[in-house]
């Protein structure tokens, strides 16, 4: 990357800008050949002028702008662009996560695709420089609350979401449809290459494993959670047979989580391209004319090649517990189905229930163990319930709860240890 923020693409071959201060230096010049390069304008068409420049801050990496334009010559194309870069050059923690990027560009690049199977965002220009970790992406925007399109629904709060059901099955519609038609072959070879298996690479982070007393510690201060707030939990996953339970359950995963990864790489039948982390807020919904529901999907940051269990993971870690308990059998069906219509090979609905439980194990004993610890340091006092303001109006603390409360109700209600048995 050059002194005035500017890195050459690997894919489109073009400078291209590395934050927002460039890209307006670059403006109706830079985006004109930015967009002939990727295919959005014709030669004789332009970019007139940039009527909106906003840069703002969110996601977990990167920064992020609005940007709006006004064409010369070209019909059709949208005015309102959404623009993310890979670098966040103010806030180091941040700009580690800049590599993510990679693949989101790939994935932006195949979707240009004709036919391709789902809605995502329309991608006028995407490119990536990897020697610096340099990327940016510029689509459409989705009009959330116009135009058609419902509103955007909050991660961990579907509670607020009409038709929570609906809703999951068109997303898993979605996915399912992605995923069918990547082991269909209809996507083209040459792009699908550049996203090889590699489980671990979608991970939210990268640690040493906990050992087997490190987990057993982490389940004494569940135990401990349970008691200072007793109304965050069920009766059922705050019940000290099944805390006992767990203590000794935990002990045998640490040991077997390479075995559980080759396991879920064992199979290529259960492993296609897809969206690792489709949850509700990187989404967006409409009603076709006769009313049925449709879904869009936004955020490709992990992207890739997985066992379809990561992606039923992805989309419903953040729904309700009770999704989980008294539909997830009819959605999983639905998915499959999806899968299977779009020319994906006829999958065991227990084969994936197996992987989903493995998977959620490694990714439970990881991550969501910290979460009591997390949130005794956040909440001093005892609160009436998760929708009170101090869990509800905080993202974190909301979701670390809820998707906590999703793992080990998936624990409590099945036979972990006989299934890492059966692998």
């Amino acid at each position: 990357m050059n002194d005035d923020g500017w890195a050459r693409g690997d894919y489109l071959g073009l400078d291209m800008p590395a934050h927002a201060d460039a890209l307006r230096a670059g403006g109706a010049t830079f985006l004109t050949e930015a967009f002939r390069r990727s295919g959005a304008l014709t030669a004789d068409a332009r970019v007139a002028a940039v009527t909106e420049l906003r840069e703002f801050r969110g996601g977990s990496t990167g920064r992020k702008a609005l940007l709006s334009v006004d064409y010369s010559g070209a019909d059709g194309l949208p005015t309102d662009l959404f623009v993310k870069f890979s670098r966040d050059f103010d806030d180091a923690a941040r700009d580690v996560g800049r590599t993510q990027m990679e693949f989101e560009v790939r994935f932006a690049l195949l979707s240009r695709m004709a036919g391709f199977p789902i809605a995502v965002p329309r991608c006028l220009f995407a490119d990536y420089h990897a020697p610096s970790g340099t990327g940016v992406l510029i689509t459409e925007r989705i009009p959330y609350g116009a135009n058609g399109i419902e509103a955007h629904y909050d991660k961990c709060m579907d509670y607020t979401m009409p038709d929570p059901v609906g809703h999951y099955e068109a997303l898993l519609g979605a996915l399912g449809r992605l995923a069918g038609t990547h082991k269909a072959g209809r996507l083209p070879a040459e792009l699908v290459e550049q996203f090889p298996v590699d489980m671990q690479r979608l991970s939210v982070g990268e640690r040493a494993p906990y050992t087997a007393e490190q987990l057993q510690r982490r389940v004494d201060r569940l135990a401990d959670f349970a008691v200072a707030h007793p109304t965050l939990l069920p009766d059922d996953l705050r019940d000290p047979k099944f805390v006992a339970r767990l203590r000794n359950e935990v002990t045998a995963f640490p040991e077997s989580e390479a075995t559980i990864w080759r396991h879920l790489a064992g199979d290529p039948d259960y492993v296609a391209l897809c969206h690792w982390n489709a949850n509700v807020d990187n989404a967006w919904f409409w009603r076709r004319p006769d009313g049925h529901l449709e879904c869009g999907l936004l955020d490709w940051g992990c992207v890739g090649q997985m066992n379809l269990a990561m992606v039923l993971w992805g989309a419903m870690c953040s729904a309700e517990t009770e999704m989980w308990n008294q539909h997830f059998d009819a959605l999983l069906d639905g998915f499959l189905a999806a899968f299977r219509s779009a020319g994906g090979p006829a999958l065991e609905a227990a084969t994936v229930k197996r992987h989903l439980l493995l998977y959620v194990a490694v990714m439970g004993l990881a991550w969501l163990l910290d979460v009591p610890s997390y949130l005794l340091k956040l909440l001093p006092e005892p609160v009436p319930d998760r929708f009170d303001a101090r869990i509800a109006d905080n993202e974190q603390a909301r979701s670390r709860l809820l998707m906590m409360t999703n793992f080990l109700n998936l624990w409590s209600r099945n036979d972990m240890l006989g299934v890492l048995r059966g692998i």
